[in-house]
């Protein structure tokens, strides 16, 4: 059989109008390479599941994660879980892992790529591929997060084969540390992560405020001191574990200068809108 050379994954929940351009201009970008679309939906209720199963370029995966199911209250599945679900079913080369309330600027994904290609044939052992993200309206510039020096990925790539190699995202994270945490499990098996300097992503921050609220409940401060202890000694110098019990999971932020012409984030605007 052959496998596509991209396979793109995104998680989704109630963002119908969202997604569907976020998956447009994934199929405009890609359209000259092999690629998959996987979504993981934690069980949309506004006609999103019905519009995914509707498309046949890609491969839907219903996840319910709230509300009731014979008398009893769903427990909720971390991100992670989800991410999982979706990694562990892709078959491309390259995973490029985005958001539902995101949209890529034209040539993100393939200059990535471009990136990775270039990079691995140079015998450069990469795991991940990190874009330029601006979390609009909050942030004015584009930008990579950086946390005490550990690039993250929060849209960009990875090396399908490291992910496996690593054994795929930590479950035991509710929320926001697992895409961290997984890159560092990356950087401790020798692998590197690399910023994209011509990979930019918008990312509607304020689309659902109801649903980002839902992610920042006490369980985040205890994930945040899970990823210190687990890493301490490693990415966080124990003699500075105090130091950095305060700092960690507080990202800085590496920004460019770059000006988007084609003005990407008013079609995000438009559909939430």
């Amino acid at each position: 059989m052959k496998y596509p050379k991209i396979s793109v994954v995104i998680g989704s929940y109630n963002r119908r109008k969202l997604i569907e351009v976020c998956i447009e201009a994934v199929r405009a970008e890609l359209s000259n390479q092999s690629f998959e679309i996987i979504v993981v939906d934690g069980g949309s209720t506004d006609g999103t599941v019905e519009w995914l199963v509707e498309q046949k370029d890609i491969i839907t995966l219903v996840q319910h994660n709230r509300g009731e199911w014979l008398g009893k209250t769903i427990d909720r599945k971390p991100w992670a879980y989800f991410m999982n679900l979706a990694f562990k079913c892709a078959s491309g080369k390259y995973i490029c892992m985005l958001s539902d309330d995101s949209l890529i600027i034209p040539g993100a994904i393939n200059n990535g790529v471009f990136l990775f290609d270039e990079l691995l044939e140079n015998n450069i052992n990469v795991g991940a591929v990190a874009f330029y993200f601006r979390d609009y309206p909050v942030r004015k510039k584009y930008a990579v997060a950086v946390n005490i020096g550990n690039l993250y990925v929060n849209h960009g790539l990875y090396l399908n084969s490291a992910i496996k190699d690593v054994g795929y995202i930590d479950e035991d994270y509710h929320f926001y540390f697992a895409d961290t945490d997984l890159v560092m499990k990356l950087k401790n098996k020798g692998y590197k992560c690399i910023a994209s300097k011509s990979s930019f992503v918008e990312h509607y921050f304020d689309a659902t405020p109801e649903i980002r609220a839902t992610n920042n409940d006490d369980k985040k401060e205890k994930d945040r001191l899970r990823l210190i202890e687990k890493w301490k000694g490693v990415s966080y110098p124990e003699q500075d574990y105090e130091k950095y019990k305060k700092i960690v999971g507080y990202w800085d932020y590496h920004s460019l200068d770059f000006e988007d012409e084609r003005n990407t984030i008013q079609k995000l605007i438009d559909a939430h809108d």
